[in-house]
């Protein structure tokens, strides 16, 4: 299954030109089995969610959220709420909130604008349930950073668009090996490393092509 697990709408990140409907039209254009909405520090209401669920059926919709924490942006997914992960919080104490919660945390654009990721596997480990190989707001350069630092701290992988605009939406995805209905089979999936990323032909690819394993 296909899905994007990164990408931002109006409704609650403010640099996004992408309206829900729009994510919804585009998302069935070009094929995708289900999109994770990750607006900048807010989840989406349960009823709001529910009801852009509908609208977007077959298409999975799920909520998670792109968590602005001290050392960078980490995505989390399957958290109740916001309550204990404001932003600016140390990335030790949300991998902790997110393991009560059974969580998966995924982070978002390693090494972008001079993040010293590595001092964060340095002192953390390989405590992520993966790291986002590729995505819109992912270059060449972070990406072999990435692929460099996966050697030797193995995690999962993930493909995504980190769209602001519809068009880039799905430009990368992560192609998972199982059926996901539910936002826990994505946890599950992620936690288990069942995905793997991929590329859209004839997408714009900041970080390059994704070769198959």
């Amino acid at each position: 299954m296909k899905f994007d697990l990164h990408l931002h709408t109006t409704r609650y990140s403010p640099d996004s030109a992408m309206e829900p409907e729009e994510l919804i039209t585009r998302a069935r254009e070009i094929g995708l089995d289900g999109v994770a909405i990750t607006e900048h520090d807010q989840q989406w209401k349960p009823d709001e969610l529910a009801d852009l669920a509908q609208s977007g059926s077959p298409l999975k919709v799920f909520s998670g959220v792109e968590i602005s924490a001290r050392e960078g942006h980490f995505l989390v997914y399957g958290l109740p709420d916001l309550n204990d992960v404001g932003e600016g919080i140390p990335v030790g104490e949300l991998l902790k909130v997110a393991a009560r919660h059974g969580a998966a945390v995924v982070a978002a654009h390693p090494f972008r604008w001079g993040q010293p990721f590595g001092e964060i596997i340095a002192k953390h480990g390989p405590a992520f349930d993966a790291l986002e190989l590729v995505s819109n707001n992912i270059t060449r350069d972070t990406r072999e950073k990435t692929c460099a630092l996966l050697a030797e701290h193995p995690m999962g992988k993930t493909g995504s668009s980190d769209a602001h605009h519809a068009f880039d939406l799905g430009c990368y995805y992560t192609e998972f090996d199982v059926t996901i209905e539910t936002l826990a089979d994505l946890v599950a999936a992620l936690k288990g490393r069942r995905g793997r990323p991929r590329h859209r032909p004839g997408a714009k690819l900041s970080s390059g092509p994704v070769e198959g394993d």
